[in-house]
């Protein structure tokens, strides 16, 4: 898989010539999400994967990870809002987070707009991400710096592993399932989440879009249901991912949740003065509206 991501990466180095960043991968085989580069910022590889980072024509910056899109300014908020907000707007009282992943600092930045939150732990695997964040997209990485923060640079599956039972909300903000993000979409992942829970605590992950990923979606919802009493899928629109459309999937351990029933509301004034773009309570229960054939390939599986 790393040889088969090289060579594709290689092939869009290629594109980069004509003035086109296209978004090549095996995840979403026979399309491609261009964009128009004016300038290349960064290109590295790290020691665990190739990170690219440019100013394009239309999205801002924007940085990628193996050849795929992580976050563009133009519509980065859409994706950080969702799903920093619709967990912790779901917990009656957040005041401990951990964040899995998101070296960019976007999700980070969200939780630390809830005053409830006392402390978030952030552990990222690549240092690379952050350091690149820091220097192209510091609208999202001004936050690293903020005193409620912790940023670990290291395994998260090994940080959980020493902090059993600490969390209220767990937020992975992972990139696509291959490569070193693979072992975050699997049951041995999600069980480690809920030991790093507090009581009532809850989990929420990019779950990928259902245009592409539906049978992944299937399998994770099917082993989630047997860890946690409430498991949901929210959805959001996000430009600049595969198909537009952006997953999350929710996990509870209290088992009166309502994911879609939040039990803090934010009214339009209070979700302006939170510097909000996308999330609106209304936003956040609307997301739980899913297409019908999700909805079966669901039940189907049940």
């Amino acid at each position: 898989a790393r040889v088969a991501r090289s060579v594709l990466w290689n092939r869009r180095m290629d594109k980069l010539s004509k003035g086109w960043f296209s978004e090549v991968s095996e995840a979403w085989p026979g399309q491609s999400f261009s964009l128009e580069i004016e300038e290349v910022l960064f290109q590295g590889k790290s020691d665990f994967q190739e990170v690219f980072a440019a100013r394009t024509k239309s999205y801002g910056n924007m940085l990628a990870l193996d050849g795929v899109i992580q976050v563009t300014e133009k519509d980065e908020f859409a994706y950080q809002e969702m799903i920093a907000h619709v967990p912790l707007f779901s917990h009656p009282s957040p005041k401990s987070v951990l964040i899995i992943g998101g070296g960019d600092g976007g999700v980070l930045r969200e939780v630390l707009k809830h005053p409830e939150v006392e402390t978030v732990v952030q552990v990222e695997i690549d240092k690379m991400v952050i350091d690149v964040s820091k220097r192209f997209l510091p609208s999202l990485a001004a936050s690293f710096s903020h005193p409620k923060a912790q940023v670990h640079v290291g395994d998260g599956f090994a940080y959980m592993k020493e902090h059993q039972g600490e969390y209220d909300v767990i937020i992975t903000d992972s990139s696509d399932p291959i490569g070193p993000a693979s072992s975050l979409f699997e049951k041995e992942y999600y069980n480690l989440l809920k030991s790093a829970l507090k009581p009532n605590g809850i989990v929420c992950s990019q779950g990928e879009s259902f245009w592409l990923h539906l049978g992944l979606m299937v399998d994770m919802r099917k082993f989630c249901r047997t860890l946690y009493p409430v498991v949901s899928y929210a959805s959001s629109t996000v430009p600049s991912y595969p198909c537009g459309q952006m997953g999350y999937f929710l996990c509870s351990l209290n088992p009166a949740t309502r994911f879609d029933m939040p039990v803090r509301k934010l009214s339009s004034s209070e979700a302006k003065a939170m510097g909000c773009r996308y999330y609106t309570t209304d936003m956040h229960v609307a997301a739980f509206a899913l297409p019908a054939f999700v909805n079966e390939a669901f039940a189907e599986a049940e």
